[in-house]
């Protein structure tokens, strides 16, 4: 029903005066008299013809109101909305006496006796003084009655037991043997065969584009979670005064204008636990990668409070990348929310994905959103997770580019649901979200569908919101929480390198630090692309293993002059020795932080790495030699000094007979292949 409808029945209630028993009888009569009526009502008569109609019309003698309402209708062009202003005329003038509607649907046509049986309960039950009573019929209800009365449905039908004893059957945990089975089902009957069931409905205004627009629902709750007759899932993102906005988590197939939307009393959740490692699902939990049913027996609601600053610590667990340039420069700390920012195929995702891949054996559960991202793109990573062995700590949550905004909307909200799961459970979660600027561009769709005020580049005044409440989740909880962790990993994409845009401002403002990926880098062949100058870390610094913040404490001031050197020279060939040296130094450290895709590091490699470079013992090996050098030290090392390797890891610290023993074993390698390099 439209507000134009309701608009029309209350102007016409208003001019009836109380005799709305008659205006009703003379309105049905002039639609009755279908010669009359189809005339009126056609496109071919002109409005003179039509007024004339009105006038001569004998059902209309006496009823001046109604006349003078018909009359109104024409001028605005409305007169065919007739037969739908009149029922809501109707339930205005019968609230007016302290009556109801109540519609009774039955397998078969009730006797008169029932139905005075249900009218007398309906007024008990709600209070009225009269209730009308309308009869239809449904056999596939297959027996007993379904009661709507004034929004609200009792359903006492025999197919709503069995749904009821079919939603119970699904929800409960599986079983193997043929008694727990029956137990299970004598359970489920049990619940189904209770009382009454009530549910507050309502019906369908509107829909499209997956949107619904809904009518009743007076009690409903943003962010509640409703069904629709068709069992398509439903959001509700928009409450108004006569309406509610509700996006659609689902197929809208077989969904019309009328249709019956149920609420559920339950906000929208997902399912959570560890049968949920290792698999590939959707926004709603649901699995996507053929490998059967998931046996999950807890959900959580996907919006949920983050924790306050009492159940929080400081970070001062390093979650290690295996990435030299970012576990050296911008180092993560466990709990800590750090942004991955750059334009379009900067290596954004290959910086997070290597960052699981490193994870292995570290005892931390990896959680990979994928929003608005190709399916096949999400079918490749799955692939490359599962090659290395990934995918036994990994949970893929995906809502593809080819489903709707209201999926992609609530995929990070689930992954932080799922994740947020494990860390009240003690374990350390690492979830990548890539990337948040699709999701505000699924948001920005959502709210415009939902008719809000547009803001900023069109997204809603509450997109800042939107980020920061699902960000806040991700902490170190203290040990009376749980003393679990949740570290974020925000990948948002730029437009040819703005951060100064309206979501890459926001969430560089929400976040503890943020990994700036330069495109000119990138295709310079210096990999991974991590501008030194615009990444920091804010709060990683002080969870950096002893050994890397030691031999890495110069490396960031050292490039940072390189670079300013490296603008200079272009201007002049004439350098001083110093100033050689100084470029020289920082083309070998650049070289060294090149990385290759799916090879993460140890904390050893880097230290060992870093400890050679930074103290200067690399100056005389030829620049192009310099990074294949390193790596074989370092694996020389594993093999040869496979004590000292383990003894940095464990501790990560570098002591100074770790320091002695890696020179006196540079310079014995030195001079076995030096020989090489001049030839």
């Amino acid at each position: 029903m439209s507000e134009a409808t309701e608009r029309y029945a209350a102007a016409l209630f208003g001019a009836a005066q109380g005799d709305a028993g008659a205006v009703r009888a003379a309105a049905d009569a002039l639609m009755a008299d279908t010669q009359r009526w189809n005339v009126l009502v056609s496109a071919a008569t002109t409005d003179a013809e039509k007024k004339e109609l009105l006038a001569g019309a004998p059902q209309l003698d006496g009823q001046d109101a109604l006349k003078a309402f018909l009359q109104l209708l024409l001028e605005e062009g409305h007169l065919d909305a007739l037969p739908e202003i009149l029922p809501e005329f109707s339930r205005l003038a019968l609230n007016a006496q302290g009556g109801m509607e109540c519609v009774m649907t039955c397998a078969r046509q009730p006797d008169e006796a029932t139905q005075e049986a249900v009218r007398k309960a309906a007024c008990k039950l709600r209070g009225a003084q009269n209730v009308v009573l309308q009869i239809k019929i449904d056999p596939s209800l297959l027996g007993g009655f379904v009661l709507d009365i004034d929004g609200v449905t009792y359903d006492r039908s025999v197919k709503g037991r069995l749904d009821r004893l079919a939603r119970g059957m699904e929800t409960a945990p599986g079983e193997d043997t043929l008694d727990q089975l029956a137990a299970q089902m004598k359970d489920a009957l049990s619940g189904s065969a209770g009382d009454t069931m009530a549910t507050e409905t309502g019906r369908v205004i509107e829909i499209g584009d997956g949107i619904a627009n809904v009518s009743g629902l007076r009690h409903a709750v943003y962010g509640e979670r409703v069904e629709f007759e068709n069992g398509t899932a439903g959001l509700i993102l928009d409450l108004r005064r006569k309406r509610t906005g509700v996006v659609l988590m689902g197929s809208a197939e077989g969904l019309t204008e009328g249709s019956l939307v149920r609420r559920t009393g339950r906000p929208a959740d997902v399912p959570v636990g560890e049968a949920l490692i290792g698999r590939a699902v959707d926004a709603l939990g649901r699995p996507i990668d053929g490998l059967g049913p998931i046996e999950c027996t807890e959900t959580r609601p996907i919006e949920h409070e983050a924790p306050g600053v009492v159940s929080r610590e400081p970070v001062t667990q390093p979650m290690q990348t295996g990435i030299l340039a970012i576990d050296a420069m911008v180092p993560i700390g466990r709990g800590q929310r750090e942004l991955i920012i750059g334009d379009r195929q900067s290596g954004k995702t290959s910086i997070a994905t290597d960052a699981i891949l490193n994870q292995k054996g570290k005892d931390m559960i990896c959680i990979y959103v994928a929003i608005g991202q190709k399916a096949s793109t999400v079918a490749r990573l799955r692939e490359m997770l599962k090659k290395h062995g990934a995918m036994e700590y990994s949970i893929i949550v995906s809502a593809p580019a080819g489903e709707g905004a209201s999926m992609q909307y609530i995929a990070p909200y689930a992954g932080a649901a799922m994740g947020e799961y494990f860390m009240s459970k003690g374990k350390d979660v690492l979830i990548v979200y890539d990337d948040l600027s699709k999701h505000a561009v699924a948001y920005r769709t959502l709210s415009l569908l939902l008719r809000r005020s547009p803001g900023r580049e069109a997204y809603p005044g509450d997109v800042f919101y939107l980020h920061s409440r699902l960000l806040e989740r991700a902490c170190r909880l203290t040990k009376e929480y749980g003393g679990g962790s949740m570290t974020a990993l925000p990948i948002v994409e730029t437009q040819a390198g703005d951060v100064s845009a309206y979501i890459p401002t926001n969430v560089i403002s929400i976040t503890d630090g943020q990994i700036y990926l330069e495109s000119g880098l990138f295709f310079s062949g210096q990999r991974p692309a991590v501008n030194v100058g615009l990444s920091v870390s804010r709060v990683g610094g002080a969870a950096q293993t002893r050994a890397i913040k030691k031999t890495a404490g110069t490396l960031r001031i050292d490039l940072a002059r390189f670079r300013e050197l490296e603008v200079f020279t272009q201007f002049s060939s004439d350098l001083d020795a110093e100033t050689r040296q100084a470029l020289d130094h920082g083309k070998q450290m650049m070289a060294l932080l090149r990385q290759p895709l799916c090879a993460p590091m140890s904390v050893a490699r880097q230290a060992v790495i870093l400890y050679i470079a930074t103290s200067g013992l690399l100056a005389d090996v030829p620049l192009d030699k310099v990074s294949g050098f390193a790596q074989d030290f370092v694996d020389l090392l594993e093999r040869e000094q496979s004590a000292l390797i383990q003894e940095i890891n464990d501790t990560g610290a570098l002591s100074g007979a770790a320091t002695e023993q890696i020179r006196t074993t540079l310079q014995s390698y030195k001079e076995q292949v030096s020989a090489t390099w001049k030839a």
